[in-house]
């Protein structure tokens, strides 16, 4: 088991939360990223600018009991379809049962750009997102078999 950070558009305080909890849980953390991004970690892979390059790179990485950080929903799709967790940088947990309609939702707010249509973007990251994000990692990290270690 691994935790995989799509670092592309990953906040900084979700890396930091990331490293903590890997080295508490003993779970090797991979970071990949574009080489447009600087990211400081001890498994980390860079990849080229062209568009779903890390995502490719990622899908490739991930194995059954793996935990995926991103906030693509489509990524997100793939490595539940691989038998692993995928979790947002908001701490929304994907499942199965939901991620058909968030892709669905994304098509339609794709086709209504494309029409001409605006449609909102992410709201500002707020301290309640990293508890949210801390809490839903540890509850996947845990659900997994992974034991926090003494601190």
């Amino acid at each position: 088991m691994k935790i995989i950070i799509d670092a592309d558009a990953c906040p900084r305080e979700v890396l930091k939360i990331c490293h903590r909890l890997a080295k508490e849980f003993d779970v090797p953390l991979w970071t990949v990223a574009s080489f447009n991004h600087n990211v400081v970690s001890d498994h980390h892979i860079v990849v080229g600018n062209a568009p779903q390059e890390a995502d490719i790179k990622i899908t490739n990485l991930v194995t059954q009991g793996d935990i995926v950080v991103t906030q693509d929903w489509g990524l997100a799709a793939l490595v539940l379809g691989k038998g692993a967790s995928a979790l947002s940088p908001a701490g929304r947990v994907y499942k199965r049962e939901n991620i058909e309609f968030l892709l669905e939702e994304r098509e339609l707010k794709a086709r209504y750009r494309r029409g001409g249509g605006r449609t909102k973007g992410p709201k500002k990251r707020a301290i309640e997102d990293d508890r949210r994000f801390t809490r839903s990692l540890c509850l996947l990290l845990s659900q997994s078999g992974a034991q926090a270690g003494p601190e």
